[in-house]
């Protein structure tokens, strides 16, 4: 038995779980474990995407966790990054023009 760490924020509020997993098992089977789907039904375990300390798991059925590893349950952008930014550029510019 190996123990791991499996995080998640939604919106609302963040979640950090230590639970215990069977040596070899993959991380979508450490997710299983967790018990997170408990605390957010709204979490599609089979499908969301997922990585290990910040880098994205290509294969989560297959990757196996491995003691320490910290499980982080990714979910999807609210807003494209580069049109938020090419908004707020453009408003910045708008607020310029108007002072002179």
């Amino acid at each position: 038995m190996i123990e791991i760490e499996v995080v998640y924020a939604s919106t609302e509020r963040q979640v950090l779980r230590t639970c215990v997993v069977q040596e070899g098992a993959s991380v979508r089977a450490a997710l299983a474990a967790s018990g997170i789907a408990d605390v957010f039904p709204e979490l599609d375990l089979a499908t969301c995407p997922v990585g290990i300390f910040g880098k994205l798991v290509a294969d989560p059925e297959h990757q196996v966790v491995q003691a320490a590893d910290r499980l982080e349950i990714y979910r999807p952008l609210l807003a494209d990054p580069k049109e938020i930014r090419r908004l707020r550029a453009a408003k910045a510019a708008q607020a310029r023009q108007s002072e002179q």
